[in-house]
């Protein structure tokens, strides 16, 4: 099985109360942390309005965040393209290439938020023709060509980057929810996709449809997609025990569906929950729960079996969210490198079988302990020494010590 890579995704999604300077030190903790920990991937967010999603400039987060990470990826998840003119993107990509070393990886959306589109007064009818129209000139630019393009929302006369990308090429992903639009868009380019849509039930069941939009899309126009660049989104708080994971994000869940989702975005559908435990109920045991909260053989089930039903994916991206507090929410993604990625890529099969090889062959090695035993006694002072030991409990890992009480008996019969 090919192995998967990890990754997390910023919206971000912060409660209103706290120092805002402080959540964001916080988030570029958390890049800190994940790095350490060996994630491939982190992604940030553009919004502008709503309160809890106040990072502005996914480019600038994300530098700040290479100057203090080393080998993670670091993501734009997404530059919303409706709300800039190309040729600007296009050389902040580059720019960010440039800072971070090489690790910029561009993805795009339409904008998420209504609000936000509101605010720049854009018409939500032409965000996703726009974002279509922006990437096919950004991979103009990228691939060093002069563009020259007129459109009712930019203008190029003679645009050419003064640097191409550090790398030699960029990877390029679009979001994509349950409708067909962000898959086709993917196809249509030959480009990654993050699919955010899967933090539902009915985006996870929608997976295997959603790939064969980018299949059909990608033949139309000549172009290829790769599993290995689609990203699923899923959400998880881990702990040590289901008990302890309930405890710990039970009262953030609830705020964050009640206050955010509900009670601001007011998505479709959507009901606020009775109480913290009726949270965690439906978001994570429900049968048509999508989240998992939990240990991490419940993490590993859980992405185990959306692999299973998508037919494949090449990154698995966890949502970063404050259900639980700081403390615990560091833990969890501890947690998660620690477990649930060895657990998933295979990386404790050889030592398992290594223990199992040795605890079930131990007839093979008996000739080592009979070597050990003939050198203490061809020696009199050694086996003199053995005569007075107490305890074959000894502080020694080697599997070839002799049986102390076997060997006692043995100089005893001598």
């Amino acid at each position: 099985m090919a192995r998967l890579d990890f990754g997390a995704f910023l919206a971000p999604h912060h409660p209103i109360g706290e120092h805002p300077m402080l959540q964001f030190r916080r988030d570029l903790d958390l890049v800190e942390q994940l790095d350490k920990l060996g994630y491939d991937e982190f992604w940030c967010g553009e919004h502008h309005s709503s309160g809890w999603e106040m990072i502005a400039s996914p480019e600038m987060f994300l530098a700040a965040a290479g100057e203090r990470s080393k080998r993670i990826k670091l993501a734009t998840g997404v530059v919303s393209l409706p709300y800039h003119h190309p040729f600007n993107v296009a050389q902040r990509m580059v720019q960010l290439d440039y800072m971070t070393g090489g690790r910029a990886i561009f993805g795009s959306g339409p904008g998420a938020l209504a609000s936000d589109a509101h605010t720049l007064g854009v018409d939500p009818m032409v965000l996703r023709d726009r974002q279509d129209e922006a990437i096919g000139i950004i991979r103009r630019l990228f691939k060093g060509e002069r563009v020259t393009a007129k459109s009712d929302w930019f203008t190029m006369q003679d645009a050419k980057l003064q640097l191409l990308p550090l790398q030699e090429e960029m990877p390029f992903a679009v979001a994509s929810q349950i409708s067909p639009s962000g898959m086709t868009l993917a196809g249509k380019h030959g480009i990654g996709i993050i699919s955010i849509g899967s933090l539902s039930n009915e985006g996870l069941n929608a997976l295997p449809t959603q790939w064969s939009f980018a299949e059909a899309a990608a033949a139309k126009h000549g172009t290829t997609v790769d599993r290995k660049n689609w990203r699923v989104l899923l959400s998880w708080h881990i702990a040590e025990t289901r008990e302890k994971a309930r405890a710990e994000a039970r009262d953030g869940l609830m705020r964050h569906h009640n206050e955010y989702i509900t009670a601001t975005l007011q998505r479709p559908g959507a009901r606020p929950f009775k109480s913290p435990d009726d949270a965690v109920d439906k978001t994570a045991f429900s049968p048509d729960a999508a989240a998992t909260i939990g240990t991490p053989d419940d993490l590993v089930a859980r992405i185990k079996s959306v692999l299973d039903i998508s037919g494949g994916f090449g990154t698995v991206v966890g949502f970063v969210h404050d259900w639980a507090n700081p403390e615990s929410t560091a833990r969890s993604w501890d947690m998660v490198a620690r477990y649930v990625v060895p657990e998933i890529n295979g990386y404790l099969a050889g030592l398992r079988q290594s223990r199992d090889f040795v605890a079930n062959n131990r007839a093979v090695f008996d000739r080592s302990r009979e070597a050990v035993m003939a050198k203490i006694i061809e020696n009199d002072a050694a086996a003199a020494a053995l005569a007075v030991t107490k305890s074959s409990m000894l502080s020694a890992s080697a599997s070839n010590m002799p049986d102390i009480d076997k060997a006692k008996a043995a100089l005893a019969a001598r």
